[in-house]
């Protein structure tokens, strides 16, 4: 596989439960994600987007299928290489920002940055998502954009190849969500990562360089935006 696409799935399900009582969360997927891109996953909750990202971040594994990142496929890796790969080029963003409470934004970054492969340095990173000047504050003392802003700094600090977003402005305001976009945005135009976002909400999806649409489990359409917006464009 070409090392412009980060991603390819072939076939890829994921079942849980037997029987009757069977779920079927990816029913048959086929894609491929080109290396440096936004690409959106939108659909209703139920999809199967969460559970396509889950699988590319290596948390959890197809049922039957591959699923490559670059020329490895995942579906081959045993426990402790999913956790190399997800210590070595993957970040993770997800709707609730999973702070440690008792440590300073600072700290919070440090935790990642101790364990990477080839880390940004805290400072760094805090001061790309806007919050240079709030380095040691606690998470009781910022606002929930703020504390989002923190959670992507954690884990753009990695310098993945990869970063994965799980509705990473579901619990936030307009004006706070169109901040946290700003942030995705420039973290893929300044490090070159792959930003995967998954959502439900139609309008974020015009930022994206790609929007991949989920239904019941399997891709209905992949769109290529001609035109992006900027976040500040974003109608909410």
């Amino acid at each position: 596989m070409s090392r412009d696409i980060t991603f390819r799935t072939e076939d890829l399900t994921k079942t849980y439960g037997e029987g009757a009582a069977a779920v079927h969360a990816l029913r048959g997927v086929d894609l491929e994600i080109p290396r440096g891109e936004i690409v959106v996953l939108l659909g209703p909750s139920g999809s199967g987007k969460s559970t396509l990202l889950n699988i590319l971040g290596g948390l959890d594994r197809a049922t039957s299928g591959d699923a490559y990142f670059e020329t490895e496929n995942l579906s081959d890796m045993n426990d402790r290489a999913l956790t190399r790969y997800r210590r070595d080029h993957v970040g993770f963003v997800f709707q609730f920002y999973n702070l440690m409470p008792s440590l300073t934004a600072r700290e919070n970054v440090e935790l990642v940055t101790e364990i990477a492969k080839d880390p940004l340095g805290v400072e760094e990173a805090l001061t790309l998502v806007g919050l240079g000047d709030r380095m040691d504050h606690f998470p009781a003392q910022m606002s929930g954009g703020e504390q989002q802003r923190v959670a992507i700094a954690r884990a753009v600090a990695k310098n993945p190849t990869v970063l994965f977003c799980d509705e990473p402005t579901g619990a936030l305001d307009s004006t706070t969500g169109r901040a946290v976009l700003h942030v995705l945005n420039d973290v893929n135009a300044r490090l070159g990562a792959t930003v995967l976002i998954v959502t439900h909400a139609a309008e974020t999806a015009r930022m994206a360089h790609r929007v991949i649409h989920f239904a019941d489990g399997a891709i209905r359409d992949v769109v290529q935006n001609e035109t992006r917006l900027s976040p500040d464009e974003i109608e909410w």
